[in-house]
């Protein structure tokens, strides 16, 4: 075992605590017994003392001198072997059992009783000796201080292969989480099924690596997306200026190309903001500047940026709004921004002569259109970014500009701000985007 193993840290805990507690068993043992043996000898000593005077007040009676003491010595020899007993009286009588008296006797517990028979006060000594229970209770030190030290190497040897034993799904887990890379995150690790703490933490592992793996997959399709949208853009560029420069041309011929090239250079000048304002986004929300900004008075602005848009392809915007200030903290930008996504998606897809609704609330934003919807299919893959459904064309079949980050914007601006974005579709009848603001908002009228 290593030293820093909570293998052999489990052991050593187990050992100490279970060398405490034999050492508290084992010592509150001897102290009870000690305590319940010299008790019962007390006990015993006193009895034989009260034996003894009652004896020799019904003996007097009837004995006196020599025949008194040789019926007290025959009453002695009935009490255990470790006994004696001492009887002086005030008028010269003594008596002694045995003979030698205590001195000859070690550890000795005793009593001491005074009483008057005949006019003469006497002094009873009675007493035993403790050699049996030293006996004893050096016989049960040998055994706890044999038997404790053999019985804790037992116990540390099943302990440590105890906490081997269950400490072996773990090198299990350890040992098949380190053969797992960004090359096979969808390997999952064993659950032991026991349904203790190991089989949960596997579970916990597994539901990190399935995070981890669809975190890594949404970043590999995301970098091959933006590779994508970026390819195109600069392959027209590079096109353009190929043929500008394969052979003279006329004036006009330049210009067309430049215009060309400057078009796509937006293009992609717009998504790599967008991409990075995302990326933004994803890491912090710190970076961005919150304020009270009026919803109505934002929007407004929204819609009049894309009215020259909605008249040139024939769709009208009808915006209803309360008339009075709707306050949100927010940034100003990032709103008008939001709103524009919502607009710009509704006028691309809404037929010529249509209409687009516009409604401003005490706390939300509502952009209807009458497009051509949503299918549920599709529908819940929308926020995804680069995710476009296959019926994002227009009447004429032609695929509809755009490089599917525009409603993941909106969303992640929504989730700075603390709103919600819903969405409500059918197929042939048009979308319906509500933004609600969580946090509070304020009117001033």
């Amino acid at each position: 075992m290593r030293p820093r193993s909570i293998q052999f840290r489990l052991t050593v805990w187990y050992a100490l605590v279970l060398s405490g507690a034999l050492a508290l068993f084992g010592g509150l043992i001897w102290l009870s017994l000690r305590n319940r043996l010299i008790r019962e000898l007390d006990e015993e000593v006193q009895a034989s003392a009260s034996r003894f005077e009652a004896y020799f007040r019904r003996e007097s009676r009837i004995e006196s001198g020599s025949g008194l003491k040789t019926e007290m010595e025959e009453f002695c020899q009935a009490l255990p072997p470790s006994s004696y007993l001492s009887l002086r009286g005030s008028k010269g009588f003594a008596f002694h059992y045995p003979p030698v008296g205590r001195r000859a006797l070690r550890h000795v517990r005793s009593t001491q009783t005074r009483f008057t028979l005949g006019g003469e006060e006497f002094t009873l000594d009675a007493g035993a000796s403790s050699r049996e229970i030293h006996h004893t209770l050096d016989l049960l030190e040998v055994l706890l201080f044999s038997l404790i030290p053999m019985v804790i190497g037992i116990a540390c040897v099943g302990g440590a292969w105890l906490s081997r034993r269950a400490l072996r799904p773990v090198d299990e887990i350890t040992a098949a989480a380190r053969a797992i890379s960004i090359d096979n995150l969808s390997q999952r690790l064993t659950a032991p099924g026991t349904g203790d703490e190991l089989d949960r933490l596997t579970e916990v592992w597994n539901s990190m690596l399935g995070r981890l793996d669809g975190a890594v997959q949404t970043l590999s399709q995301f970098a091959a997306d933006a590779s994508h949208e970026l390819r195109t853009p600069l392959a027209v560029i590079r096109t353009s200026a190929e043929l500008a420069l394969r052979r003279a041309r006329e004036p006009e011929a330049y210009r067309e190309s430049l215009t060309e090239v400057m078009a796509e250079a937006e293009r992609m000048t717009q998504l790599v903001e967008d991409l990075l304002f995302l990326a933004r986004s994803d890491a912090s929300t710190a970076g961005i500047p919150m304020e009270p900004v009026d919803l109505d008075e934002t929007m407004r602005q929204s819609v009049a940026e894309v009215r020259d848009l909605a008249v040139s392809r024939n769709i009208g915007i009808k915006l209803c709004s309360p008339g009075e200030q709707t306050f949100v903290q927010g940034n100003r930008a990032a709103l008008r921004r939001l709103f524009l996504v919502l607009l710009d998606n509704a006028l691309k897809y809404s037929p010529e002569g249509g209409e687009v609704h516009v409604r401003v609330g005490q706390d939300l934003v509502v952009v209807q259109d009458q497009g051509i919807g949503i299918g549920e299919q599709d529908l819940p893959h929308i926020f995804q970014r680069f995710y476009r459904a296959d019926k994002a064309r227009g009447n004429s079949g032609q695929v509809l500009g755009g490089h599917g980050l525009g409603l993941s914007l909106a969303q992640t601006i929504a989730q700075v701000h603390g709103a919600a974005i819903d969405v409500k579709s059918r197929e042939g009848e048009g979308s319906v985007f509500t933004v609600r603001f969580l946090r509070a908002t304020y009117t001033v009228a």
